[in-house]
């Protein structure tokens, strides 16, 4: 059968640690980055881009960050709403501050102010851990938007008090203003998500990932066999808040166009991400994908199925996803706490077995 190890001979060390052990898992992954590059932005129109595919990619991109501080380092979180605020509103001052800088720079740039704020918010980790620090995190929430609507100098003194994405180009293409092509932005995200999954593919393996895992494990034992407590939670604070910040920047600039910090990224934001990180799967990119796609595919469903199939009220359908999305975390958190990514892993060592599974 195809989905075999069985011939695929490894003869090096980075062979055998490679990502993709079995040959028809890095075929599939190939296929999958050669068909999102050369053929989605053909055929995409405004509806997929506006109701999928570009709210996916920068969800997926804010739930690998969170992720990586609640899965990987152990460290609880429920201020991704405000830090994607801090990523917002940086990329805004940077666009009216210095308009001929690159957007991507400005992106970049604004993942990187939102890292440095992270750090600062993620102090009381080393001294309190737990439900005490996702309460610290929450304050930081609240603290960043109430900032955010007080202060005009964030939002240029603006009468509405709501930031708006100055028209940029990149490559000769617009991506951010009025004027703006779905495969623009679709491609825009892609590139970022990519990027953000690559990246934290490698810290996760490596030895920043390996002290993360050991902190949340067990941090006493982890600090008695060297890891420093400081270095790694700050750390998994600043690449989780990079992440977060440019998923912010990317929901500004590209996917809203305009916002404002109360409705835009309040803490129905962070509670989202959070629903994200726990049905895809803890500690597991994958997870991330696959519950950042979940999350978003669940309203288009319920709509069309319940609103245009069943003509339900929009209300009625809309509490009826909060009633499926509350079963299924419950679900998860009982049954199967690694979430889909887990149910994944299970059917692929069934499917390696067939026609033998256990």
């Amino acid at each position: 059968m195809l989905y075999r190890e069985a011939g695929d001979y490894k003869t090096s060390y980075s062979k055998d640690n490679q990502t993709f052990p079995i040959k028809f898992d890095r075929v599939a992954y190939y296929v999958l980055l050669a068909v999102a590059f050369g053929v989605v932005p053909f055929i995409i129109n405004d509806y997929w881009a506006n109701a999928v595919l570009v709210p996916f990619l920068i969800y997926a991109i804010a739930t690998l960050g969170l992720n990586i501080l609640i899965g990987y380092c152990g460290q609880l979180s429920l201020g991704t709403g405000g830090f994607m605020a801090v990523g917002a509103y940086a990329s805004y001052k940077l666009m009216t501050t210095f308009p001929d800088v690159s957007l991507i720079i400005h992106i970049l740039l604004a993942g990187g102010i939102t890292a440095l704020v992270g750090m600062l918010f993620g102090l009381p980790s080393l001294r309190i851990k737990g439900f005490y620090l996702a309460v610290a995190t929450l304050a930081s929430q609240f603290f960043l938007v109430w900032l955010f609507n007080r202060v005009p100098w964030f939002y240029n003194y603006s009468a509405s008090g709501q930031i708006s994405a100055p028209e940029r180009q990149v490559l000769g293409v617009n991506v951010t203003g009025p004027n703006v092509d779905a495969w623009a932005q679709y491609l825009i995200c892609l590139v970022f998500v990519v990027g953000s999954a690559w990246l934290s593919r490698n810290l996760t393996r490596g030895s920043i990932g390996r002290s993360w895992m050991a902190i949340r494990d067990m941090d006493i034992a982890a600090e008695i066999i060297g890891v420093n407590p400081l270095k790694a939670k700050l750390t998994a604070f600043g690449v989780s808040s990079f992440f977060i910040g440019i998923a912010g920047a990317l929901l500004f600039t590209v996917y809203l166009g305009a916002a404002e910090v109360g409705e835009a990224f309040g803490i129905s934001k962070s509670f989202l991400i959070l629903f994200m990180v726990i049905i895809g799967g803890l500690g597991s990119i994958l997870g991330s994908f696959l519950g950042a796609a979940f999350m978003v595919l669940l309203p288009v469903l319920l709509k069309n199925l319940l609103v245009g199939g069943m003509n339900w009220p929009t209300d009625v359908a809309v509490h009826f996803q909060f009633v499926i999305v509350g079963g299924l975390i419950v679900a998860f958190l009982i049954v199967e706490p690694h979430g889909m990514a887990q149910l994944w892993r299970v059917a692929k060592e069934k499917l390696r077995l067939w026609p033998f599974p256990h």
